[in-house]
């Protein structure tokens, strides 16, 4: 089993950056694939980015793509979500969550989740 828990959420100005991180526990966690999802009130969930197990290989979402970077340090047990430029339209619940594949961008590809973490973009 992988447990994950975000941190990093908060309260920003809009054009400011913002860095999520995601620690997990398990001793399958590397071989895992990872990715970040968000969540705005009365919206699905949608799929912001992702990484391979390794890390080798990324995948964002086109709203983000020129704006976040996502990276994994496998040695801490670590997956961070940079965003840069943040706007109103960023604000949502953050999740991380673990799967098979950083090809899936569908929420119920992933077998993992965390609580979340909040993210308010101010205007």
């Amino acid at each position: 089993q992988v447990q994950l828990v975000e941190s990093g959420g908060r309260l920003v100005q809009a054009w400011g950056p913002l860095r999520l991180s995601c620690v997990a526990s398990g001793r399958t966690f590397r071989t895992y694939a990872k990715g970040w999802f968000r969540q705005a009130p009365g919206k699905e969930r949608e799929f912001v980015a992702s990484i391979s197990a390794n890390g080798g290989s990324t995948n964002l979402a086109d709203s983000v793509e020129r704006r976040c970077t996502v990276s994994r340090d496998n040695d801490k047990n670590t997956v961070s979500l940079q965003m840069n430029s943040l706007n109103p339209e960023d604000t949502a619940v953050y999740y991380c969550a673990a799967g098979l594949s950083y090809r899936d961008y569908l929420p119920r590809a992933y077998k993992y989740w965390g609580q979340g973490t909040q993210v308010t973009v101010s205007s």
